[in-house]
């Protein structure tokens, strides 16, 4: 039973990094995508003033 919980204390930091990592990397992506889709409003917003056609 020691060996279990040996192996447990010798996975967690790698698993804990790579969870922090997946974290990170999921925040970037949604917000470059939340980016894109916000600009995409605005630009369509703008051609409309300007009586150009939308995309």
């Amino acid at each position: 039973m020691n060996d279990f919980w040996l192996a447990i204390a010798a996975l967690a930091p790698t698993v804990l990094v790579g969870l922090v990592f997946w974290f990170i990397m999921r925040a970037l992506i949604r917000s470059d995508k939340s980016e894109r889709k916000a600009l995409a409003k605005i630009e369509a917003e703008e051609r409309e003033k300007l009586g150009l056609p939308t995309r």
